[in-house]
């Protein structure tokens, strides 16, 4: 692991409008590992994701991620990124194989990376059919093949395996789980499951922090605590 710092947040807060939905968060994470952040809906999660992506800018603070500042380089990290998020981001009325194939041409890939991915995932007898048409595991599916498609050094993964059972999870672990080596920031409402994949444990609530520790010495009480 190297020890360079892929994520280093130093006070950074977000608000909308008068409400503040991230107020001096800092957290460093090293390059190679991965960090699951914790909290009850409305903690903040799904906004540091979209900052981190860059799809947000803070209100406060500083923000660099893989080596650059945002949002001055927010430009210069985008392609370097994939974003697994509540909604698929996915086109609807085209198929698996044709929402791959557009993605794939935006980041200029052949087509053989899309066929792999829809190999890997087991998604072949599925890949013509348009995605409004497929169950919710399956667009999980299709979603995880979108966010690595480029190969980004950087996953943001919000809540990646809702909606999949087990055989599903074990087809995307080697996508998106620890075994790809990439840097990882994972949301998580599973206290046990959370830590054990992770490096690093940040807990939010109300948009701060209240928990930031290396993830083999926190309890699961206390990721709990976050909750009541």
């Amino acid at each position: 692991m190297d020890a360079a710092p892929a994520i280093e947040l130093r006070g950074v807060g977000r608000r909308y409008g008068e409400r503040l939905a991230l107020a001096d968060v800092s957290v460093s994470v090293p390059t190679g590992a991965t960090l699951v952040v914790f909290g009850p809906n409305g903690a903040g999660k799904s906004t540091l994701l979209r900052l981190l992506a860059t799809l947000l800018r803070p209100h406060a603070g500083e923000a660099r991620v893989l080596g650059e500042p945002l949002p001055r380089r927010d430009w210069a990290v985008r392609g370097r990124i994939g974003l697994l998020a509540h909604e698929a981001l996915l086109y609807r009325d085209l198929s698996a194989r044709e929402n791959l194939r557009f993605h794939a041409r935006l980041h200029k890939l052949p087509e053989r990376r899309v066929e792999e991915l829809l190999d890997q995932a087991e998604l072949r007898g599925r890949a013509n059919d348009p995605v409004r048409t497929l169950s919710r595991g399956l667009l999980q599916r299709v979603a995880v093949c979108r966010t690595v498609l480029h190969e980004p050094e950087l996953l943001l993964l919000d809540e990646p395996r809702a909606n999949l059972d087990p055989a599903a999870s074990a087809l995307i672990e080697p996508l998106i789980g620890r075994a790809s080596g990439r840097t990882r920031i994972v949301t998580s409402h599973d206290p046990a499951g959370g830590l054990a994949e992770a490096d690093i444990a940040l807990g939010l609530r109300g948009g701060r922090t209240e928990l930031l520790a290396p993830a083999d010495e926190v309890d699961t009480t206390a990721i709990e605590a976050l909750y009541r």
